[in-house]
């Protein structure tokens, strides 16, 4: 388990498994749903311009990301890891898994920021504001859904994991909750709904219905939510989407609806503290509570 281990063989397993999980999983499995949509009379236009919105999000948000990481991301990692992390670890089975297991940690606490405080909603919210739950809906990302796990990416580098493996981790969490969109799949085995998300625990997670709001924050893990008190199993039929819908497909009005209105709410929120306690004041929070 201590054994070093090559880079290369490692940067090609993540690969498998982050990006050729795409080919190999996502798009068959969409093209099932799509089947699966037809078969209980559910595909619609709707549905379709919905799943077309989602990638074009998904396209802007990967444009920000890969200038974020060429600009500014991928070297400051490297200057946290050089100038501040406690020691260098080396690259072995132990160093692997438990950088992915504190990626998870850390994804579970960012998640949960993001629902937490306005200017994080007002980025998150997009990929709740579908309707429907799919595998199209997994890319429905916000503009700067890139930017804030970075506040719980620096810690691990801070401890001395290499900023590769701690990038290759996160994405591991990302692609791994993909999955997780669908209704095709009910409940899985009980050990296995215990210790890990599941579709189940995520349709809780996009649920609005009000016992499902703020719920199963979970990457990889669904321990975390029992651990920390978020935990709420599905019983009732899941109400996807926000509580105040957008009604539109249109891919602009879906990936800066949330930011439009955090501006909308900061204009009309009276003094200069109220204003910036909207940022950082739960979603829905007025100066008049």
């Amino acid at each position: 388990m201590t054994s070093a281990l090559n880079w290369d063989a490692v940067m090609g397993w993540f690969h498998v498994l982050n990006d050729l999980s795409l080919v190999y999983v996502i798009i068959p499995f969409f093209f099932v749903e799509l089947v699966r949509y037809a078969f209980l009379k559910r595909l619609s236009f709707d549905v379709i311009g919905d799943s077309v919105a989602n990638v074009i999000t998904f396209v802007c948000f990967v444009a920000i990301e890969y200038a974020l990481g060429i600009l500014f991301v991928t070297k400051l990692y490297f200057w946290i890891y050089a100038n501040f992390s406690l020691a260098h670890l080396s690259l072995n089975w132990v160093t692997i898994v438990t950088c992915v297991l504190l990626a998870d940690l850390m994804y579970y606490w960012d998640h949960r920021m993001m629902h937490r405080i306005g200017v994080g909603w007002a980025t998150h919210t997009v990929h709740h504001s579908s309707p429907h739950f799919n595998m199209s809906v997994a890319y429905r990302f916000g503009p700067l859904d890139a930017v804030f796990p970075l506040l719980f990416s620096f810690p691990i580098v801070m401890l001395g994991y290499h900023p590769i493996l701690v990038l290759l981790s996160e994405v591991l969490v990302q692609q791994f909750q993909a999955i997780l969109h669908t209704e095709a799949i009910r409940k899985l085995p009980r050990p296995v709904e215990f210790l890990f998300n599941t579709p189940s625990h995520h349709r809780v997670h996009h649920g609005s219905n009000r016992q499902y709001c703020d719920k199963n924050y979970a990457g990889m893990l669904i321990v975390w939510d029992r651990m920390f008190g978020t935990f709420e199993p599905e019983v009732e039929p899941v109400e996807y989407g926000v509580r105040q819908p957008i009604n539109s497909n249109n891919p602009i009005t879906v990936f800066l609806h949330g930011i439009q209105r955090l501006i909308v709410t900061i204009v009309r929120t009276r003094g200069v503290g109220n204003k910036l306690r909207v940022l950082v004041k739960p979603p829905g929070w007025s100066a008049t509570e």
